[in-house]
């Protein structure tokens, strides 16, 4: 609960600040801005932590860690894609990445293959057991998020705001 009252200020945090195109704004004070709870970043930063704690014993029961789970979610949407890809639409980088993909290969869920075209390029491959294993975490989200008092609509309209702050941040971050 805790976490969905973190992205709930976190919303209205982003509401109230009235930023604009350079990040100025007109709601706070300097004192405000440097308070803790008025910082987006940080509730940001705490309800990732504690959905990646909501997820922990449900994944454990797989044999998975959170980062795992959302590296096979990746693959189960697109299967046979560079580590490059991977990590881009991960947001990781190599040196996180490789450790993370040699574990899965050696709990036989994915290969890496060099690509034939191009060396240089790992392609990442689910296994038949990575493939099947997408049948049993079909129930993960619905176990995790059932727990919490928060109607759907709100969840979706949360999601959607978060969503459309990280397009942002990438979006500032292309160069120009």
């Amino acid at each position: 609960m805790q976490c969905y009252n973190n992205l709930i200020n976190c919303t209205q945090l982003i509401a109230s600040h009235n930023l604009g195109p350079k990040g100025e704004t007109t709601s706070m004070n300097e004192d405000e801005w440097m308070k803790l709870d008025n910082q987006v970043c940080f509730s940001l930063y705490a309800c990732s932590r504690e959905i990646t704690k909501l997820y922990r014993p449900v994944l454990s029961e797989l044999g998975l860690t959170y980062t795992q789970y959302v590296t096979l979610l990746s693959l189960w949407e697109q299967d046979k894609v560079t580590m490059k890809e991977l990590g881009a639409r991960l947001l990781l980088d190599s040196g996180t990445l490789t450790p993370l993909l040699k574990k899965l290969e050696g709990m036989n869920l994915i290969t890496r293959i060099r690509d034939k075209a191009d060396e240089r390029n790992l392609v990442i491959q689910l296994t038949d057991d990575g493939r099947e294993l997408k049948k049993r975490v079909a129930d993960v989200p619905k176990r995790v998020y059932g727990s919490l008092d928060i109607a759907p609509e709100e969840f979706h309209a949360v999601h959607k705001q978060v969503r459309d702050l990280l397009g942002k941040i990438e979006a500032s971050q292309q160069p120009t």
